[in-house]
């Protein structure tokens, strides 16, 4: 199955291409994302392979922040081992998902994982990635399944929670003040 997938980014004033591949094997996303923030353009582009799990094995992102550009590769044992361009990540063991800011892709990733029952919540660990500061740091997230539908979000410490609304795939229709799904076709692209 694929889907060529576009967010509209509202507080980062953002558009994103997403093309998004699942097969038996797992999941492989390439995206581009544009937009403008506190008066800087940017650009981050990103690609995601996923075991059949939705366990992230590797990732990379690009990115242009005004005249700055930056490449990072993370790859991933499966059981949160992260290396950095090859170099071992310490303080990154024991994350499984990621999470990267301009993107509301990265919660389909805990969502499809841990496949929650209605009304149970799941505290995780995640790798994430704040693109517009420039940094890569652990954070705690946790999920909690209201329908069929819907995810409450929330960072731990609680300073920030939203409910999340996604279609029968786990993708992000509607992230409120954040990200509002404007397109999706399925597609052939090789």
């Amino acid at each position: 199955m694929q889907a060529n997938i576009l967010w509209t980014g509202l507080a980062y004033y953002s558009l994103e291409n997403c093309v998004f591949t699942r097969t038996d094997t797992g999941t492989e996303v390439n995206s581009v994302i544009i937009g403008m923030y506190k008066h800087k353009i940017y650009k981050a582009e990103y690609s995601i392979i996923t075991n059949a799990n939705w366990e992230t094995i590797s990732f990379e992102l690009k990115t242009q922040l005004s005249d700055k550009r930056n490449v990072s590769r993370f790859s991933n044992d499966g059981k949160g081992n992260w290396s950095k361009n090859g170099i071992p990540v310490n303080e990154l063991k024991g994350c499984i998902d990621i999470d990267i800011s301009l993107t509301p892709f990265t919660n389909t990733l805990p969502i499809n994982r841990i496949r929650l029952a209605i009304l149970e919540s799941r505290q995780i660990d995640v790798l994430y990635l704040d693109v517009l500061n420039q940094q890569v740091r652990s954070a705690t997230q946790k999920y909690t399944r209201v329908s069929q539908t819907e995810y409450k979000y929330e960072n731990v410490p609680n300073d920030f929670e939203a409910i999340i609304t996604v279609d029968e795939l786990g993708l992000v229709v509607n992230y409120p003040e954040l990200f509002i799904r404007t397109a999706m076709h399925e597609t052939n692209y090789k």
